[in-house]
This record gives structure tokens, C-alpha cells and sequence, in this order.
């Protein structure tokens, strides 16, 4: 981000006295990354947020991994994910790394008997199908399709959905999402060359503070095992924060493309940055305008990362045969480009409807035995002339 943002009542100065009305002292808890150096918010509590009444036993989530190392283009059918009645079930995760998981998710519903809160990660959910609201301890914030969440690690949420038709894609971050650092001044403030702003952020707001006593489950992921705490209150019961680390939406609809007269390469349409991965919007736009320009990209050898690419809507011109929800894994260390005849349909064109999600892992990632339930065989033979 980062952007200073504030809800509900906090005292003048930090770390002093805040009092009830009843005469008792508001609980604050600093919520931070990087240790004390990092972003972080203070948060204002009714009750102490230590408070907890059992632990039950740990759930073991760690994904199977059926390829440890890739060297072939793979192509997965995203939407042969079979939905599932609850969030967390639903998640599936498909590519794994030291730096991040990726996988798919579809789920028919959040149970509301319990609370959210992934420990080890800052998660990016983007919204394939579905709306709803995201519902945390900051605030709520809603969200439609083409929206990206992005939710900081150790945030307590829940979301509501609309219907049960629900598809999203989702990473798990073991090190901090941001915006581009070259779309940002020294200020934190983005740049007027940046394919977004501050406009487009959207942040927590109609925060509601919760004063219930009782057990309250909270579902807590660390390391691939999953914890069920009971807490004595409500995790909600915040009555004011403010700071820089919370959870925030932009949509991949509010992404304003960078064009030029020759193409220009993946990284115009990078949206966000971590350590070790970027993340890069495609969205509709005007093709390059030179004369003679070639609009399909041209062959990468992409030596140093890992490319996959989430196919969202619209007609991807580099490609053949591409299907909603599809997914292309490019390892590093082979080329890879546009299918047999991309290059010619595209002379002469002067825009695309391409909608799709590229992540570049810059090391390896391995396959999960979820991922090879909805493989397409053979991809790699696709740059073959029939």
C-alpha cells in the first residue's frame, strides 16, 4: 500500500490511558508485519483478544505435492474445481513454492459458526464469480467480480456470499503483498504513471463492534495445519483502529492499461509485488499502433521464473482453444509463446477483450495431486503445427 486509515473511536495518543464508559480500559493490541518494523494498525478491544477457552485438536491441510520438479507446460481446467458447501474445504491448492501456494477455490458458502484467520500468509483472493461482502475486525468491505482482496496475515475474517455459485483464485503470500514499488513515491503516494491509484483502493468501512461473551470458534492456519481455537468473545469487538495494515479491495476492472506503438512487455501489467513473485493484470486495451507492429507477444525464454496464467474472460489473442478458468503453467528454463497462427491473426487488429490474471513465481514451483485431478494431457504438444 501504504495508506494511513482510521475507524471508529481511538484515543489522541498511543499506548495511554482509554477508558469505558463503565470506567474500564479499552484492550489495544498492535497488529504488525516484519516484527515492529513493518506496516501495522493499532487496534482498540472491548475484551483482551487473549482470552481463550480450548483448543481442539490440529487439522493436517498440507497439500500432497505430485511433481516436485516441472519442466514441462502444463494446462489445467480451473473450472472442473468441484464446489464445495464450505470456504475452507473448498480451497485447493494447486502450486506450491517457499515463497507462496496457489490454488482454487469454489465455494457454496462461509458457515458462520466459525471465524478465519490465516497465520502464515498475506492471502490475494480474486473474485472470478460471485459478490458478497468481507466481513473482519477492521470493517467490511464488498466485493463483486474482477476484484482483488487482499488480506493481510492474522486477519480474523468471514465472508458472506450472495449465492452458492462462487469461484476464486487465491494466493498465500509468506512475505507481504504491495502495490509495484515503482508506482510509488517515497511518500507511499502513487505515481501519476501508475495504472492505478488511491482512488481505486477500496478500504474497511461500517465497522461494528461486537460485545458478545460465549465460544467462538476461530479457525487458525499455520504452516499447513489448521487450529481450532474457542475464544471466550466475539473476535468483532473492536470499538476503533487506525493505521496501515489492514485489508483492502481494488478491481482488475479499474486497471488502466499501458499501450505503445511497438508491444511493450509483461511488466506494464503488473498490479502487485512480493518477495519472489509479481502479479500482473491483462485487461481490454488497444493494440500497439505502429504501422508495421506485430500485436501478439513475441517467444520468452523465461529462464529466470515460472509463468501461470489464469484465463478470466474475453478472447485471448496469443492463445488457441482458451477456456474460462483455464490455467497454463510455463516453467522456467524453456521458451514458451503464442500458438500456432496467433501471430499472424493478430497483425492488423486494433484491440483485445483478454480479462486474465498472470502470476510469475521467479522460483519453481512444484504440483499438487489436486492440480493433476483437472490436468489437461498433452499441452505441452500444443505449439506443434497440425
Amino acid at each position: 500500500m501504504p495508506r494511513y486509515h482510521t475507524l471508529g473511536s481511538i484515543p489522541p495518543k498511543r499506548h495511554t490511558v482509554f477508558r469505558k464508559p463503565d470506567g474500564g480500559l479499552y484492550q489495544e493490541e498492535l497488529y504488525g508485519t516484519l516484527g515492529f518494523s513493518g506496516m501495522s494498525s493499532l487496534l482498540y478491544h472491548l475484551h483482551p483478544p487473549t482470552r481463550v477457552r480450548t483448543i481442539d485438536e490440529p487439522i493436517n491441510m498440507r497439500p500432497k505435492i505430485a511433481v516436485q520438479d516441472n519442466m514441462k507446460c502444463l494446462s489445467f481446467n480451473g473450472f472442473d474445481i468441484v464446489p464445495e458447501a464450505d470456504y475452507i474445504k473448498s480451497r485447493k491448492t494447486l502450486f506450491v513454492n517457499n515463497d507462496m501456494h496457489i490454488g482454487l477455490a469454489a465455494p457454496k458458502n462461509f458457515a458462520k459458526d466459525y471465524f478465519y484467520s490465516n497465520a502464515d500468509a498475506d492471502e490475494m483472493l480474486f473474485v472470478h464469480k460471485g459478490r458478497g461482502r468481507l466481513k473482519t475486525m477492521f470493517g467490511s468491505i464488498p466485493f463483486d467480480y474482477g476484484d482483488y482482496l487482499i488480506i493481510p496475515r492474522g486477519t480474523v475474517y468471514q465472508i458472506d456470499f450472495e449465492s452458492e455459485d462462487n469461484r476464486l483464485l487465491y494466493i498465500e503470500s509468506f512475505a507481504p503483498i504491495y502495490t509495484p514499488s515503482r508506482y510509488r513515491n517515497n511518500y507511499g503516494q502513487h505515481l501519476e504513471h501508475s495504472p492505478f491509484c488511491e482512488r481505486d483502493i477500496r478500504v474497511p468501512q461500517d465497522l461494528e463492534t461486537f460485545d458478545e461473551e460465549g465460544a467462538f470458534k476461530l479457525y487458525i492456519k499455520k504452516k499447513g495445519i489448521l487450529y481450532t481455537y474457542v475464544y471466550d468473545n466475539h473476535p468483532f469487538d473492536l470499538i476503533g483502529w487506525d493505521g496501515y495494515n489492514y485489508p483492502y479491495a481494488i478491481s482488475i476492472h479499474d486497471f488502466e492499461p499501458i499501450t505503445g506503438r511497438i508491444h511493450l512487455p509483461p511488466p506494464i501489467h503488473q498490479q502487485f509485488e512480493s518477495q519472489n513473485f509479481v502479479v500482473c493484470s491483462f485487461v481490454p486495451r488497444l493494440y500497439d499502433y505502429h504501422p508495421d507492429s506485430i500485436p501478439a507477444p513475441y517467444h520468452h525464454s523465461n529462464i529466470d521464473s515460472d509463468e501461470l496464467l489464469y484465463y478470466v474472460d474475453g478472447d485471448f489473442m496469443s492463445r488457441n482453444n482458451v477456456e474460462i478458468g483455464q490455467i497454463t503453467l510455463h516453467p522456467g528454463g524453456v521458451p514458451h509463446g503464442p500458438h500456432p497462427g496467433a501471430i499472424e491473426r493478430s497483425i492488423g487488429k486494433k484491440a483485445t477483450e483478454e480479462l486474465a490474471v498472470m502470476i510469475d513465481p521467479f522460483h519453481p514451483v512444484s504440483i499438487t495431486e489436486e492440480a493433476l485431478r483437472i490436468e489437461n494431457k498433452d499441452y505441452y504438444k500444443v505449439w506443434l503445427e497440425d
